[in-house]
Parts: structure tokens; sequence; C-alpha cells
């Protein structure tokens, strides 16, 4: 099986977990605190297979079910005023914040993990200033990825493709290391109007491509023009793998007060353009499950240390998500349970059920106008 595919087939696989381990952390801490659960299923119905699982906290089924999209608890009497021992409703308050942040917790968890071991082995630079501790990291790996290619041009021509390593470029027998993305322009400007081979990795195969690069009359040309040109025709991008040792754990932590950061601004961004209607540029901060594929198929062709990189920033977005106050999602649920007890007014099964309908309409309203910009961008 070809490397890419596998690693894609794992990260799906890894994806569908998260959901289940932050299904798990509900479970564990319900059972915990006296609530017994119902049913524990992975994905979603018709059920495809069924065991009724005997225990002294009580006994529940296990489920795996045919819409292989994550998993989900059932709990006994998850109305807030449900009154019966061992239903939900009936346990104590601070039982109930425990339960409905235990998966926030596993989320977060994952990605602390993911992120420090990555940050022992290499992890790739994903953003500007990503958080490190400069002291106790080095560069352990570097590579020039073709990032873009302008149809037409002299790389277009020679077939070169996105995510093709770069490896040198130059006149034949005599090549020239390509050592990063800053690099690369002097090269190409180096060689103008001259004949070069190029030479790069697809994959585990080493190519070579002979092309013409533009003059330099050519390039100051077009930058006259609405369509400026380059020598070459690509954008370059450098990839960087930074490995620490003992402050591993202290940039995980770092890294998912940035990440957090940034994907609460991505959140606001994308709230603001649905205020005021633009639904289509909504769609485009943020993705569903066909933009996660699609990224997920990009990770899987970058190795196994990008792969678990993109997993673990939908963890740390799955644990944001749902500490939210969405109605529907955990953190929607837990704020609703506190404003009615800070108001001091009962949580009767209608307004719940009326609150948290509502809200789960909406998220599928907007899941499918997600989906929609996500096809079109991808297809």
């Amino acid at each position: 099986m070809n490397m890419g595919i596998f690693l894609l087939i794992v990260g799906l696989l890894l994806f569908i977990a998260l959901v289940v381990v932050h299904e798990f952390g509900h479970f564990v801490m319900a059972r915990r605190n006296g609530v017994e659960v119902e049913e524990f299923g992975i994905g979603f119905p018709p059920t495809v297979w069924k065991k009724r699982i005997e225990s002294d906290k009580g006994d529940y089924d296990f489920t795996i079910n045919a819409l292989p999209l994550g998993g989900f608890v059932r709990l006994k009497g998850e109305h807030d005023m449900d009154t019966k021992k061992g239903t939900f409703g009936a346990a104590p308050l601070l039982a109930k914040v425990k339960i409905m942040l235990a998966g926030v917790v596993m989320n977060l968890f994952t990605a602390f993990l993911l992120l420090t071991f990555l940050a022992a082995v290499g992890m790739p630079r994903l953003i500007e200033n990503q958080f490190t501790v400069a002291s106790d990291t080095k560069i352990a790996e570097r590579s020039v990825l073709v990032g873009f290619v302008e149809e037409g041009s002299p790389a277009g021509e020679a077939g070169l493709q996105l995510r093709d390593e770069l490896i040198s470029i130059g006149e034949a027998g005599n090549p020239q290391q390509i050592g990063g993305e800053d690099t690369f322009p002097a090269l190409t400007k180096q060689f103008a109007g001259q004949q070069v081979d190029v030479q790069y990795r697809r994959g585990e195969e080493l190519k070579t491509a002979n092309l013409t690069l533009r003059s330099v009359e050519e390039v100051e040309q077009s930058k006259k023009t609405d369509k400026p040109k380059g020598h070459i025709g690509i954008a370059p991008i450098e990839l960087q793998m930074r490995r620490s040792t003992w402050s591993s754990p202290i940039v995980a932590a770092g890294l998912i007060g940035q990440f957090t950061e940034l994907t609460l601004k991505g959140i606001g961004g994308a709230l603001g353009n649905l205020i005021i209607g633009n639904t289509a540029k909504a769609g485009e901060q943020v993705s569903g499950p066909v933009g996660i594929f699609f990224l997920l198929k990009d990770g899987s062709l970058l190795g196994y240390k990008f792969m678990l990189m993109i997993i673990a920033v939908i963890s740390l977005t799955l644990a944001i998500m749902n500490a939210l106050p969405i109605p529907a999602l955990d953190g929607g649920r837990l704020f609703v349970t506190l404003l009615f007890r800070a108001i001091k007014r009962p949580l009767t099964p209608k307004i719940e059920e009326r609150i948290h309908g509502t809200g789960f309409a909406a998220l599928m309203i907007l899941f499918v106008l997600i989906t929609i910009v996500d096809v079109k961008r991808f297809f």
C-alpha cells in the first residue's frame, strides 16, 4: 500500500478516535459520579453490532454503528430536572459540571500528549513565530516544497507539481543546492534566461526537470502588468522540523495557548461574517468533514509528523468548540444549566429541548453551508 494512502487511513481513524476519546471522558466521569450510562456507541446509528456489558456501576449497551463519524454516550435521565437515582438530572451540580467538561479535558489532554511527543521527535513549523523554547530547540530537518505552480510557466510546462520537494537547480552537471525558500529567488535570478536542471523529489522518487527560465527582461516587463511573473513560475515554502528535549511539555503547553488564541480569532471572524450575512466568507474560515478530509489527505503526503500535528490541532479545536457556550454542545449545555441556577428558575425538559434543539438545528444549517463551501473549494 502507498505510504500516503496508509497515513490517510490512519489519519481518518485517528480523527474518529478523537470523538470517541471525547465521549469516553463523559462515560468515565458519569460513572465515577453515580450517573448510569445506558449506551456507549462508536459511530452513529443504525446499529451494526451490540453487546450488553454488565458492571457494578450499572449495565450498559456497547454498540458499533454504521455511520463512522465519532461516537456518543447516552446517559440515564439526561434532562436537568430528572430526579430518579442514577440519572444525570439527579446528580449534584458539581458532578454535572465535571461530566459535561470531561470531554473537553480529554481532547485537551490528547492534544498536549501529541504535541509533547512531536516536540521531542520533530515538530513541523506551521505558523510564523510558532512557540518554542529557543535555548532547547534545534532545526532537525529542513526542506523546500513547491507551494504554488503558475499555469503555463517553465515549471508548469516541465511537470513540477504541488508538494514536490526541491533539491537543486543549475546547469547540467553543476547543481546548486536549494538551502531554503529565502535563497530560491536569488538562484532563479542567477540562472535567468538559461536552460537548467531542477532536481526534485516526489514521494520516494528522485526526478530531474530540464527547463529554460524566463529572462530578466520578461520578468521585469510582467511586473508592469496585473499578472507579474517569476523566472521559474513557482512559489516555494520551507518546511522545518524543530526538535526539543527537556522543554517538550513547555512547547506543547505554549502551542496550545497560541493555537487557542488563533482559533478564537478565526471563530470570531466567522461569526462576524455570519452576522452580516456573508455566509460564503464565514464558511471559508472554517472547515467541515470535507475540508478535514482534504487537510488529512495533504498532511498524509508530508509524513506521519504532519499527520499527527493536524490531529493534535483538531483535538484542540474540538476542546475549544465544546468549551464555548454554543447550544447543543457541551459548553452550551453547561452554560444553560448554570444560567438557570443563577436566575433560580427551573430548567424544564420543554425549555431545555427547545434551547438545545434550536441550537442543534442552527449547527446543522451551518454544517450544510460549510460543506457546500468545502465542496466548491476542493472540487
